[in-house]
């Protein structure tokens, strides 16, 4: 594998960035909707993946992945591969989403977590890493996915109904993973914990309460999760962590700004850059950015959308920095569209041309803010 981290101006964090998730190519869609699997869909996203790897080298980025094209789901797949973690099927148990309902799979817990030694994405990671000349990253659902997404009823392993216990179960399962990924080679791993954005929704709070679940308590042991898994880990990786309100089919599930969980996620976890959400009036103010501690720490700013085509105004851009400005400094910021283009297989209403321009934008707000992408 290519030693590409020797170049200083390939190492993480950049100016520009982007989530993880791209429209799936139509070759690899249209052979999950015939129902190919196995060697045959692999032999196809091989061949199909280096030219999203290319497309976002093209458009500037010093950071690349595979666009998340191996997955139906950015956090069900990761997931379902661990031991103990189990995807099943009931009618009715699609997430509900503004207009929408996705498929109907739900996450069970049947027996002890443990990351797997073959886990299927430490090869897609180093897939990535050998068709690329820049920095290949991979993104993964935080641990508190793994809570939040197991609801009481189908968590099976009665050890588990120790909320401490299974917490630690979570938290030593990712902190396997962290090293997994590290002994592969990735030296930039994105953890996407959405969920601290949707505990500070009160809808989401009162589904939360209804469980027996306290959300605060919550966000202070997701917390908790999150860094028990990264604190050790070697000191030239890496750790991103992506916030946002939920992205299937271009539309959302929570709204509500960051106040309530700002402290947990900036002075109680040891992540280095932050992608949040930031493209709506749903997303709250940017006062909470100034919750977060001077020195290294980076704020990747979704101003730009990746729910809608419309290209955002460079001189808005511009302005919604001069405003974050005011709450943190600006070297600590830099650009990110507000989520992926396809959290799941089946993609955001905009067009692959669209996906293109959006990532373009990313650059070249990033070359006029700070003289570099």
């Amino acid at each position: 594998m290519k030693d590409i981290l020797s170049d200083s101006t390939l190492k993480p964090p950049f100016r520009a960035d982007h989530v993880g998730s791209l429209l799936r190519p139509v070759n690899i869609a249209e052979a999950r909707k015939k129902g190919v699997t196995g060697a045959e869909l692999k032999a196809i996203e091989d061949a199909e993946i280096p030219a999203l790897i290319k497309m976002q080298e093209e458009v500037g980025l010093k950071v690349v992945t595979d666009g998340e094209a191996r997955r139906a789901y950015w956090h069900y797949d990761f997931m379902g591969m661990l031991n103990g973690f189990d995807l099943e099927t009931q009618d009715g148990a699609g997430l509900g989403f503004q207009g929408v309902t996705n498929p109907e799979v739900y996450p069970v817990i049947n027996g002890p977590l443990s990351f797997p030694a073959d886990h299927p994405m430490l090869d897609h990671f180093k897939f990535v890493a050998e068709h690329t000349s820049v920095c290949p990253k991979i993104s993964i659902p935080g641990p508190s996915c793994v809570h939040f997404r197991v609801t009481p009823e189908n968590n099976r392993h009665k050890p588990y109904q120790d909320a401490d216990v299974f917490f630690g179960e979570i938290a030593a399962t990712y902190k396997d993973a962290v090293q997994a990924f590290y002994d592969a080679g990735c030296r930039y791993l994105q953890l996407d914990d959405i969920f601290f954005a949707y505990l500070c929704d009160e809808k989401q709070r009162e589904m939360r309460r209804a469980m027996g679940q306290d959300p605060d308590w919550l966000i202070d042991r997701y917390a908790w999760m999150l860094n028990e898994c990264i604190k050790d880990r070697p000191e030239d990786m890496i750790i991103g962590m992506h916030m946002c309100r939920g992205n299937f089919k271009s539309t959302h599930v929570a709204e509500g700004g960051y106040d309530m969980a700002a402290d947990a996620i900036f002075n109680k976890t040891d992540v280095d850059v932050y992608f949040m959400e930031y493209d709506t009036d749903r997303a709250g103010g940017l006062e909470p950015l100034k919750l977060l501690p001077k020195g290294s720490k980076r704020i990747m700013a979704g101003f730009i959308t990746t729910k809608t085509p419309e290209l955002e105004p460079m001189d808005w851009l511009k302005g919604k920095f001069e405003e974050a400005s005011k709450f943190v400094d600006i070297d600590q910021l830099g650009i990110a569209p507000q989520c992926g283009f396809s959290s799941t297989e089946h993609g955001n209403k905009v067009t692959v041309e669209d996906q293109r321009k959006k990532l373009e934008l990313v650059v070249n707000l990033a070359k006029e803010i700070w003289g570099e992408a």
